[in-house]
């Protein structure tokens, strides 16, 4: 199938973009304003994520630049997944100025730039249904401990034909394997698209390449403190699915969209820095771990099944999670064992860290990177004694050997998984009453609508049998 064109050219008579700059560290709203004319914006993209971490925007004219830049364009909360009854329905975007970029082409209406919003209330206040302020404060708390968190996301996702009909289908469109090339990658052409919007935004792409099931591919972004790590993410998704889109195909990060083959998963490489330091590193302690980060990773590990609902939270996230394809299912640690959880890549030094392996594309990138790190900061400030790495294969081991090394297992569903997750008062407390409440109440809701279904497996294995 040819390739639609993936950059619409737009109004010709619009200034380039050269010499715009990524960097607007401190960048104030006259600033801001000043690039919207300078370059030619047409139209400002108010982003933010649902509870479920779906991108939503609110999008506004040039005439309305100045009002927005300066926080007062407001919304309907009511009709955002988790966010406010109705009777309290008026929420305010406030953008982060250093999150402004010009979307480096051109849609058919004209040019268009995004900042990345925090939501607040008509009186001003951050609003606790937030879910970047949610970070923020697991971020602010890690700074009151002395330590920033430094992240790193490898999203997997899948590229799919789409069926004659428009709609989303899992027809792949390659028969590429692990680290493949073309002509078997036939997806190498839109992750190059893809790099080049990324790298143009300001991103530091590191690698991309096809995974190792069919029509299966994976881009890493360069890690960064958590709130950009996970700002990056929202913004990773929304361009991988523009760009697939302009191609004809559809990009999906659900975490196991075909059955028998490795699903998509989002490792998340994690560190504590001490201003440059890396918090993590101890030349003389074991495995040249420090006590810091021998206390992070068991406070991932004491309450992963806890957080596990916020990192995998789809009913489908647990198809996923299950052996033989090389997702964990296994609460352990090791140095280079990949079925376990918690892995350690061999850098040291500034490079130290430590590879959470459970976390799945779906989930809010914001509260994910939130319970991660409320969980290891709970094993530092607790000096948790972290328990023996395991070696072995976990797959092999008896139940006298898995007891032997604490080994637990991940929730086998998402039902479990709410019900250790309510029991978790260190992950409660990090997303916070309100965020609480509505991702039990959205979750639940969906566990039951999907007990009502009746699938295709259930009538070709019972309906002539019973």
């Amino acid at each position: 199938m040819a390739p639609a064109k993936p950059r619409p050219s737009g109004a010709g008579d619009r200034p380039s973009l050269e010499g715009f700059s990524t960097d607007l560290r401190g960048a104030g709203k006259n600033e801001v304003l000043a690039l919207t004319g300078r370059f030619g914006v047409d139209f400002l993209r108010l982003q933010f994520t649902d509870i479920l971490g779906i991108n939503k925007n609110v999008e506004v004219p040039r005439s309305q630049f100045e009002k927005a830049l300066g926080g007062e364009i407001m919304f309907d909360g009511s009709s955002i997944e988790g966010f406010v009854r109705i009777e309290e329905s008026d929420m305010l975007l406030k953008p982060d100025l250093d999150t402004f970029r010009i979307l480096p082409y051109d849609d058919e209406g004209g040019r268009v730039a995004r900042l990345l919003c925090d939501i607040y209330t008509p009186d001003e206040e951050p609003f606790a249904g937030c879910p970047r302020t949610t970070l923020k404060r697991q971020v602010e708390r890690a700074r009151k401990l002395g330590f920033s968190m430094m992240a790193g996301c490898e999203a997997e996702f899948f590229l799919f034909e789409k069926s004659p009909d428009g709609s989303p289908a899992t027809i792949t469109h390659d028969a590429g394997s692990y680290f493949d090339l073309g002509p078997l990658d036939r997806g190498e052409e839109i992750r190059r698209v893809i790099v080049e919007l990324l790298v143009e935004m300001g991103f530091e792409v590191e690698a991309a390449h096809h995974e190792v099931a069919d029509g299966q591919h994976e881009i890493d972004l360069k890690y960064a403190d958590a709130l950009t790590t996970a700002d990056n993410l929202t913004t990773f998704k929304f361009v991988v699915r523009n760009v697939a889109n302009r191609f004809g195909f559809v990009a999906s990060f659900m975490p196991k969209p075909i059955e028998g083959v490795n699903g998509s998963g989002m490792h998340t490489h994690q560190s504590l820095f001490r201003g440059k330091e890396n918090a993590f590193y101890d030349p003389k302690g074991p495995h040249q771990l420090s006590r810091v980060a021998l206390s992070y990773i068991e406070g991932l590990l004491q309450h992963a099944r806890g957080f596990c609902a916020v990192t995998n939270p789809l009913i489908n996230s647990y198809k996923r999670l299950v052996p033989g394809y090389e997702a964990p299912v296994n609460v352990a640690w090791s140095m280079r064992n990949r079925s376990p959880l918690v892995r350690i890549p061999d850098r040291r030094g500034l490079g130290t860290r430590c590879e959470l392996r459970m976390p799945d594309p779906a989930c809010n990138p914001y509260l994910a990177l939130a319970v991660q790190l409320a969980a290891g900061l709970d094993g530092v400030e607790r000096k948790l004694q972290a328990r023996e790495p395991v070696s072995r294969n976990i797959f092999t081991m008896s139940f006298r050997d898995r007891r032997k090394y604490r080994i637990d297992e991940l929730p086998r569903d998402l039902h479990e998984a709410l019900e250790m997750f309510e029991k978790d008062a260190v992950v409660k407390a990090a997303l916070g009453e309100h965020l609480t409440e509505r991702f039990l109440e959205a979750k639940r809701n969906e566990v039951m609508e999907y007990n009502r279904q009746v699938s295709r497996w259930e009538i070709e294995k019972y309906l002539g049998r019973y």
